[in-house]
């Protein structure tokens, strides 16, 4: 049986299966129409799982080194007849792939989704419970996919019963779900001064009143909100404690309960988003609904900790909340996929989502230290385990012109304008995203080119 010998331990093992087999045939070692081991075989050679051989394959196949057949295996194919005659016509051009460097939207690293999901997924088909996935889900979901729920929970909330989970599509819908069920039109929904543009959009949608309260450093100023709250009478804050949208902030414990003692005062819902709650660089802090647990409603979910595909969130309701929250989950989707909770709680009930968080934490670290390091002479605020910083611009840029000019130059961020809950003066913040290159070379190289236009004078593109 073929055995591959690896050399390249500094990439995924995937990748140095195929560099492996490829050196082999090459070096005459593997001959057109050799049968490759099967995945459980090379898998047990080498101590590794069958989709990490499957996704070796893949790649193999990819770069047609083999060819896989169903039935019969997997054989190596004859290079000599994939090797193209000359000739005076171009290639085509493969336009497939955009050229732009996308630092604009927040998501996991995503080199290791595809192998993590492969198995997930095998898993999942093989599991006793797979058919409960193919049916309607009672309203909450299925007690089994809530538990689920609660278990994810548990990282913040540690006493989380799975009866006071609702399942949502993901964490905008939860978002939706919330205020369109705990609030009315025309009541005044409050957020962060800058904020998630998604709560932007969806308060006006919703034709809610939104205003901002004041920020510093740590995210929402208590003596704004109170001077706010003796104006008018909100009906729901919605507050990103921990690492915040756009500004990175994290909310100290002492703040927390200092908001949530206003909410009390002033009997409004918190609405506690929590989505990068797993990036706190001090996980005793209590989630901010902790505070005020009868008036709160609790966030998160896996899209941003563990893959973009998996759109399922997890509302944490008082039991009064809880009736109004499935009912407007039933009114807006009637119920989120069981297939997708299924494959979510697979992922959690077998410890997956730990080793991936590790990953992303990781991962966020090294790109933090290449943005620590490029923008060492400008203002920034971030976390060590932040996707994201927030960087001021120095005078005279502002925010929308330097947006469209790293676009022209190929890279994509967002202005600060666009995380205004109200429309005020010109901003020079923009937001720049360190999650989506493919690399941290790639990383690298997009925020070296926008320093690069950052040192330069805006005028001379006019």
């Amino acid at each position: 049986m073929w055995v591959p010998q690896l050399n390249e331990f500094g990439q995924p093992m995937y990748l140095s299966i195929a560099d492996a087999l490829a050196r082999d045939i090459s070096n005459g070692v593997l001959n057109e129409g050799d049968r490759l081991p099967t995945l459980r075989e090379l898998a047990t050679t080498l101590n590794v799982t069958p989709g990490t051989i499957s996704r070796a394959y893949s790649e193999a196949q990819r770069r047609r080194l083999v060819q896989g057949e169903v039935g019969r295996g997997t054989y190596v194919l004859n290079q000599k007849q994939l090797e193209l005659p000359a000739s005076n016509n171009a290639a085509p051009l493969n336009l497939g792939q955009s050229e732009l460097l996308d630092l604009s939207i927040i998501k996991p690293y995503s080199e290791t989704l595809e192998y993590w999901l492969r198995d997930a997924l095998v898993g999942m088909a093989k599991s006793t419970d797979f058919a409960r996935a193919l049916d309607y889900a009672p309203d909450g979901g299925h007690p089994a996919h809530r538990e689920a729920g609660a278990q994810w929970l548990r990282h913040s909330l540690p006493d989380a019963q799975w009866q006071q989970v609702v399942i949502t599509a993901g964490a905008q819908h939860g978002l939706m779900v919330a205020m369109s069920a705990l609030t009315n039109a025309g009541d005044l929904v409050l957020c962060e001064a800058l904020c998630y543009p998604g709560i932007i959009s969806l308060a006006h949608g919703l034709e809610r009143r939104l205003r901002g309260v004041p920020m510093d450093d740590e995210g929402i100023i208590p003596e704004a909100l109170r001077e706010l709250c003796q104006r008018e009478k909100p009906a729901m804050l919605v507050c990103v404690a921990t690492c915040q949208n756009p500004t990175a902030a994290i909310m100290s414990q002492k703040r927390r309960a200092q908001i949530a003692a206003l909410a009390e005062e002033f009997d409004f819902i918190i609405l506690d988003d929590d989505i990068y709650g797993f990036l706190a660089t001090d996980p005793s802090i209590k989630p901010l609904s902790a505070f005020a647990p009868d008036r709160s409603v609790y966030l998160t979910s896996l899209s941003k900790s563990i893959m973009p595909a998996l759109r399922i969130g997890y509302l944490y309701s008082p039991p009064k909340l809880l009736s109004r929250l499935t009912s407007m989950v039933r009114s807006s989707v009637w119920m989120p996929s069981p297939l997708t909770a299924q494959l979510a709680s697979n992922v959690i009930t077998e410890g997956l989502d730990k080793k991936l968080i590790r990953i992303q934490r990781n991962e966020a670290a090294g790109r933090q230290a290449i943005a620590q390091e490029i923008f060492a002479n400008f203002e920034l605020k971030t976390q060590p385990y932040s996707y994201h910083i927030w960087l001021t611009l120095p005078e005279p840029w502002t925010s929308d012109e330097f947006t469209m000019l790293a676009r022209a130059n190929g890279v994509l961020v967002l202005s600060g304008t666009q995380f205004q809950a109200e429309r005020s003066a010109m901003t020079r913040c923009v937001r720049l995203v360190l999650m989506s290159p493919t690399s941290q070379d790639e990383l690298r190289f997009a925020l070296t080119k926008l320093a690069s236009l950052i040192d330069s004078d805006p005028r001379r593109y006019y």
